[in-house]
């Protein structure tokens, strides 16, 4: 019941959070070595997952090569050829935008994140999604 599903959801955030947290100190840091793929995949997949949950739809498409993309936002669903709103960035941009260390107008303005579409900005009403 109801229950359950709280007690997922909190699993879920802690899962989120510890997979973002392991890969805290290479956010704060960019001259620090990477963490490894396994450990960037794993916060990225979920923080984009978190995204989706939190804003479900099909009208904002977020990619973060090479590891996911992700429907978001409601609103029209577009059923061939490319979504119209498209949200592109890395790995390492989605996830300081993800943890709040940047806002995605800022990310957007210096080329770290491409919009495309009238709705892509739309995902900044969701974010952060775990604030370190």
């Amino acid at each position: 019941g109801l229950m359950a599903a709280r007690n997922e959801s909190r699993r879920n955030a802690e899962t989120l959070r510890t997979a973002v947290e392991a890969v805290a100190a290479w956010l704060r840091d960019e001259s620090i070595e990477s963490p490894d793929r396994t450990a960037v995949a794993n916060a990225v997949r979920l923080t984009a997952r978190a995204l989706a949950t939190r804003a479900p739809g099909k009208s904002v498409e977020v990619r973060i090569p090479p590891f996911v993309a992700v429907q978001c936002i409601s609103g029209p669903a577009h059923t061939r050829g490319t979504p119209p709103n498209v949200v592109e960035t890395d790995p390492r941009t989605w996830l300081l935008l993800a943890s709040g260390l940047i806002d995605l107008a800022e990310a957007a303005a210096d080329g770290r994140i491409a919009l495309s579409g009238s709705r892509a900005a739309e995902i900044a009403a969701h974010l952060p999604l775990v604030s370190l």
